[in-house]
């Protein structure tokens, strides 16, 4: 079973990895779209692949902040962008495949998008698994303290009625 430091350390690397594919594919997509305008074809698929880029990068820099400030709206906002880039990796497989069906000279460029979505599409599954288990573990531990709390006030109003017992029987 893994630690709450483990799962914060997994969490932030798998942020700059999101924080990298999210560059990566704006990138390619600014490189393709450079490249679809060229010879005057509009082309939405290399559209796509700068919008999931975002979705990406903004996933990434929520979990950066998940993990600084481990509270429930930052979990809930990085689960949020996670579940957000991973429809955005779909839609930008769907634009794509159905792109590379046609025939067409950058067949690398669009394989190279829909590799980047792919790694996107299972990079937000696992964050957003690992999210939730860090909540789960942070959520012991609140209970936990509460808890431990709860049971010294219990003791320390048990030592203030002894107290008022032995100060009754004194006089």
């Amino acid at each position: 079973m893994c630690t709450k430091q483990a799962h914060l350390w997994s969490l932030l690397v798998l942020s700059v990895f999101h924080m990298g594919l999210g560059v990566s594919c704006i990138s390619l997509g600014v490189l393709g779209i450079k490249q679809a305008l060229w010879p005057q074809k509009s082309q939405t698929s290399f559209y796509t692949p700068v919008w999931s880029g975002v979705c990406f990068l903004v996933c990434g820099l929520c979990g950066i902040l998940c993990a600084k400030k481990r509270t429930g709206p930052t979990m809930i906002l990085f689960s949020a962008c996670c579940i957000c880039g991973f429809i955005g990796g779909i839609l930008n497989v769907q634009f794509v495949r159905a792109m590379v069906k046609r025939a067409n000279s950058l067949y690398s460029l669009h394989l190279s998008f829909l590799f980047l979505a792919s790694l996107g599409i299972l990079s937000c599954t696992l964050s957003t698994w690992l999210t939730c288990r860090l909540a789960s573990s942070e959520q012991k531990r609140l209970f936990l303290e509460r808890d431990l709390s709860l049971h010294h006030s219990v003791e320390m109003g048990e030592k203030v009625k002894a107290g008022e017992l032995s100060r009754d029987f004194e006089i």
